[in-house]
């Protein structure tokens, strides 16, 4: 079974501020671009975060023959809210 994990690293606020508004800044293009294994990419079409315009759809754009799967109504954590149907995706990729 594949499992998907996260780090609950405890910080202050402070380091909290600085690295959400350095988020928007980052950008992945070429690295994107540069991808040539096969990728699947999974967003929630409810992420208020990082809305799935700027960063799912776009990166199955930029990665040639990606697999992307949109989960309707799905917020930014599809982690913990989804995790039977990411789990059930990430296992029928692998197997591909």
């Amino acid at each position: 079974m594949v499992r998907v994990h996260r780090a609950r690293i405890p910080t202050d606020q402070s380091s909290h501020l600085v690295s959400n508004a350095s988020a928007p800044r980052a950008d992945f293009t070429e690295d994107l671009r540069r991808f040539d294994v096969p990728t699947l990419i999974i967003h929630g079409d409810d992420d208020q975060i990082v809305p799935i315009g700027a960063a799912g759809l776009a990166s199955s754009q930029l990665v040639k023959d990606a697999t992307l799967k949109v989960y309707e109504g799905a917020p930014h954590g599809v982690a913990d809210t989804h995790k039977d149907q990411l789990n059930a995706d990430l296992r029928d990729f692998l197997r591909q």
